[in-house]
């Protein structure tokens, strides 16, 4: 994979310790002591991928996977550090080692022990740091054998990404989990040392456990032990944020879990081409659903022009000479060619047209779009440069929306705690729904990584909004209005997307594909089968029961013959 040259700076700023270098460290616990290098526990005295031509003549000890075998005579073993290259003995004085390395399975684990050796002439491989040596090996021990393999841990093999949930320790052997999670890992150390060391943050970790919070993404609950009442799990820190700023932290940060009971997805969210407003070219139609959608409030047309979409694209509205579309019997002469002024269409182009309620319109045609992308990009047609990291920043979002379910009632564009445009204030008290939010977007490549606001610091302020306005329960958020109360400084933050944004820098097509250990795209953890049932008696301490559905009895009556069992 190509990268930017900013991306190979920073990578090399990351890896200033090469990745196959030795684990030996020595930490200094004070002037005087220091620790031994290794434990004694441990077996080997190097790793497989440190090991060079200036290590010729020393006796070495390894440990790792067998990554694959050659015609009996060498193998290659593995470990985190990278590749190395083992002689296997022919000699009948060393039978018991050769048949150990020999009869082991692709993926056991091995410990050899053996001299470092020169490859002889011409057979060295510059493709491997390890490339100018081999292992001429003395002994081995079959460490841990391994059975057969749902797949084979190789890159360039397909695998579903069902199997490889299932699996997921598996996977994690793969080259590119290893290095996706290795980058992470470095990436988030060097966040640390410059907030941390060069700007004077401080890392505070908040609690897991909390209570619910109005508005937002949809929470998970955790019962306690007292009847009837539950713990939520955070959808972010949010309301710690700004306790911690009232606390005096004025620079805070943290790498936060974040709950939100709603499914997973891709995030891929790459841009083409724009959509362009087209509605007035389709104010006199006579095609139906076009009128309908016009004729109420907040209707829309929206479009957009796929260049040479229609090779590869099922097609709504192909732009060939006749419009080969039941669509197009319906438009106008005058419409056709405003419509193909405005869309700049060319043969073979495709349009894809929305009409609708203007915010549903635009989310459904900017899917579209992205779906178009990714068949047109299978296709081989090139549309994204990887090398190419875009950022802008989206501002001057409204603070409220209305309800989807009861548009005469308003919620939080973002979060209830969010404060108004200055320019804005006045307007909350008369057009609430007109007024700005000073909340901003941050977007690399059309994919969002991360999103803040200036936080509403005034208890009075944040009463009206939360009780008048978005008619919310102001007692759950008592302790914060109360603190807001006692001199809280005008404050604000934002949150940066970490598996959003290591999915952009390592180039994967899934945030799954920079997490250990995701949930599948309905939440299900695939390997361990969580959620899972639990039997009533576990229940009891929390005073709650299953209410089951009728479609469930078999399931139910599987989990009682399991209890009597």
């Amino acid at each position: 994979m190509y990268f930017p040259s900013w991306m190979r700076q920073l990578y090399r700023g990351l890896s200033a310790q090469p990745a196959w270098a030795s684990p030996r460290r020595s930490l200094v616990l004070s002037p005087h002591r220091r620790l031994p290098e290794f434990s004694s526990f441990i077996a080997r005295t190097n790793t497989c991928g440190e090991l060079r031509s200036s290590h010729l003549g020393q006796e070495v000890t390894l440990c790792g996977w067998i990554q694959y075998r050659r015609q009996n005579i060498f193998l290659v073993l593995r470990d985190f550090h990278g590749l190395v290259q083992i002689v296997i003995p022919q000699d009948e004085s060393a039978a018991s080692v050769k048949k150990i390395l020999c009869e082991a399975p692709v993926e056991s684990v091995v410990q050899v022990s053996g001299t470092v050796v020169a490859r002889p002439p011409g057979q060295e491989n510059p493709k491997m740091p390890t490339g100018e040596i081999e292992i001429k090996v003395k002994t081995a021990e079959l460490l841990n054998s391994c059975k057969k393999l749902p797949f084979e841990i190789k890159d360039f093999v397909k695998k579903t990404e069902a199997l490889r949930l299932q699996y997921r320790y598996l996977d994690l052997r793969s080259f590119q989990m290893q290095r996706n999670l290795r980058l992470r890992s470095q990436m988030v150390m060097r966040m640390r040392e410059y907030l941390c060391n060069l700007h004077g943050f401080i890392d505070i970790e908040t609690p897991t456990l909390f209570k619910k919070t109005p508005g937002g993404a949809k929470e998970f609950l955790v019962p306690s032990r007292e009847p009837g009442k539950f713990y939520s799990l955070p959808q972010s820190p949010q309301q710690f944020k700004q306790l911690l700023m009232i606390g005096g932290f004025d620079r805070y940060f943290q790498v936060a879990r974040c709950y939100r009971d709603e499914g997973s997805r891709p995030d891929r969210q790459p841009e083409f081409t724009q959509i362009i407003d087209i509605s007035n070219v389709f104010r006199n139609t006579e095609i139906g659903f076009l009128q309908d959608a016009l004729s109420k409030p907040q209707g829309t047309v929206k479009a957009i022009c796929v260049p040479g979409g229609a090779e590869v694209l099922p097609v709504f509205l192909k732009t060939s000479i006749n419009w080969n579309s039941p669509v197009a019997e319906l438009i106008m002469e005058e419409q056709r060619l405003e419509f193909i002024r405005l869309m700049q269409v060319q043969e073979d182009d495709v349009i894809l047209l929305t009409a609708g309620e203007h915010q549903k319109a635009c989310s459904l045609l900017g899917k579209l779009r992205l779906e178009c992308a990714d068949l047109l990009e299978k296709k081989g047609v090139v549309l994204r440069d990887p090398a190419l990291f875009s950022f802008l920043w989206v501002v001057d979002f409204p603070l409220f929306l209305p309800k989807e379910d009861n548009p005469r009632e308003l919620e939080s564009a973002h979060h209830p705690f969010t404060a108004p445009h200055p320019s804005d204030i006045h307007l909350l008290y008369t057009e609430p729904e007109k007024v700005r939010s000073q909340h901003y977007d941050l977007v690399l490549n059309g994919s969002e990584i991360g999103g803040g606001s200036i936080r509403i610091h005034n208890a009075e302020l944040q009463h009206y909004v939360l009780a008048t306005l978005l008619k919310e329960d102001v007692k759950l958020l008592s302790h914060l209005l109360q603190a807001l109360d006692y001199g809280a400084p005008p404050h604000g933050g934002i949150a940066l997307g970490l598996d959003r944004l290591m999915c952009l820098v390592t180039g994967s097509p899934s945030i799954r594909d920079v997490i250990a250990f995701p949930k599948s795209f309905r939440g299900h953890d695939l390997m361990s089968s969580a959620p899972d049932c639990v039997p009533p008696e576990d229940l009891k301490p929390y005073h709650i029961q299953v209410s089951w559905p009728a479609d469930s009895e078999s399931e139910k009556n599987s989990l009682n013959l399991h209890q009597e069992s």
